[in-house]
């Protein structure tokens, strides 16, 4: 029986790494987390030892997952410790996209987009500026913050400010 090459699980398939010539044998948890990406979880705590092995499949799809739990601090300080060899991360960065996939959402969940005009559904005290932004204010020509899909950025009063994408709505 074979057995899964990150997490060691039994009744393992095998598997083609996208954007590489590799295959790896994996169990249904890391297939699933493979192509659906991964959710923060005990499980993923393999990992930890999937980065470090001499199996260059293991290392791209261990670093791959890694990338994909941003939100997990054990994951981010994996990441900071690792080490690949140039040509096994560059096979490991070849399938990742540059941007991840953030999508910045309003109050309603409609999708915001650069430039959008929003419309505050709550007084907003603005720190450091010394001014209370009112409800029904409308926000023109919004920024997304690429890293954070629960904020955004506006111009409100002359002052520039960041603001929560859960009081606002897309008008």
């Amino acid at each position: 029986m074979t057995t899964c090459l990150l997490c060691g699980a039994d009744g393992a398939i095998a598997h083609d790494i996208a954007a590489t010539d590799l295959s790896a044998p994996l169990c249904a948890t890391c297939l699933a987390g493979v192509e659906d990406g991964p959710q923060d979880a005990p499980h993923w705590q393999c990992l930890n030892e999937a980065i470090w092995s001499t199996e260059p499949a293991a290392q791209v799809l261990a670093f791959r997952l890694l990338k994909s739990l941003p939100e997990a601090p054990w994951a981010r300080d994996l990441l900071d410790i690792a080490y690949l060899e140039p040509e096994v991360m560059a096979l490991a960065e070849a399938g990742i996209s540059g941007v991840p996939d953030i999508i910045h959402r309003d109050s309603n969940g409609a999708v915001l987009a650069q430039g959008d005009t929003v419309v505050l559904i709550k007084d907003l005290p603005v720190k450091g500026a010394g001014f209370t932004a009112k409800r029904g204010t409308a926000v023109r020509g919004i920024s997304l913050v690429p890293d954070n899909a629960g904020h955004i950025e506006g111009r409100v009063e002359g002052q520039r400010i960041v603001i929560l994408t859960q009081f606002v709505k897309k008008s």
